[in-house]
């Protein structure tokens, strides 16, 4: 990742719309004593995924996380789905992100939530990850890999950190078709998802790197509803989002999430579930 993309990852998430103060005002709006806040509590506001956590549960039923599991999440961001598999799997997980302050705001969140015990988060390139090989049972990922540039090195240290016989399971966004150059090049600029994957090569980078594809399903038709719905909502925080981060930021921001969830309802992007398993 050069120095240009690795500026752009982390700007555009110490900028995102959803936020540690955007999740703390929501949830208190509902409610909640932010002095005795619950996992419960965030749930609705920290999943910064798509379909909340429902697909998550989806996902960790696929991969059949217990309590006996330590869970590595890779590109963690606030730690909602960290959190919620620790809280109701009772399992350890440890996340990874690249962006200091999502994780910075994720260990403070899982703090009040008193989840600390069982939850920890590593500041960390995904494609050099700064933990000891085979060491966790399985492995997540949730549409934040389209930011990595280098998707082989990406799945060549998700499968080194994997235990034989673990088990990784992700979701991401991923081309449908071949995207002209000006669509690449604006994707890379305004959401920063340089060389965006497609399932065929993903599924041939894991089995390159000894893990065999046990399942692989599209997810485009659901995405294309939640995406659309996702944007209203992010317009609906134009408020909060000018306030903390101004006006220009806001309007950057909805031109480019117009163009990407364009870029689905026009099936140039997609999105796909893959679950793997490292040969023993």
């Amino acid at each position: 990742m050069s120095e240009a993309q690795k500026t752009g990852v982390i700007r555009f998430y110490d900028t995102h719309p959803i936020n540690e103060d955007e999740i703390l005002a929501k949830a208190a709006a509902c409610g909640a004593s932010l002095d005795a806040l619950t996992q419960v509590d965030l749930k609705d506001f920290d999943q910064d995924h798509y379909g909340g956590t429902e697909v998550l549960d989806a996902l960790a039923d696929a991969a059949k996380i217990g309590s006996e599991h330590h869970v590595l999440d890779v590109c963690s961001g606030m730690g909602g789905p960290s959190r919620w598999l620790a809280y109701q799997r009772n399992c350890r997980v440890t996340g990874l992100d690249f962006t200091l302050s999502r994780v910075e705001a994720a260990r403070r969140l899982t703090h009040r939530v008193r989840l600390d015990h069982l939850v920890d988060f590593v500041h960390g390139d995904a494609t050099a990850i700064p933990l000891p090989s085979s060491c966790y049972d399985i492995l997540i990922g949730q549409e934040s890999w389209l930011h990595i540039p280098d998707k082989a090195a990406l799945i060549s240290e998700c499968a080194r950190v994997l235990k034989p016989g673990g088990t990784i399971a992700f979701t991401d966004v991923v081309m449908r078709s071949s995207l002209d150059q000006s669509t690449e090049e604006r994707l890379a600029a305004e959401m920063q998802t340089a060389n965006i994957a497609s399932a065929e090569s993903y599924a041939a980078l894991l089995e390159k790197h000894g893990c065999a594809v046990a399942a692989q399903d599209d997810l485009t038709g659901e995405w294309k509803d939640i995406l659309v719905k996702r944007l209203e909502m992010y317009r609906s925080l134009r408020d909060t989002t000018v306030t903390k981060f101004g006006e220009s930021r806001y309007q950057e921001y909805d031109n480019a999430y117009s163009h990407f969830v364009g870029c689905f309802v026009a099936n140039k992007l997609g999105g796909v579930r893959m679950l793997a398993r490292k040969v023993a």
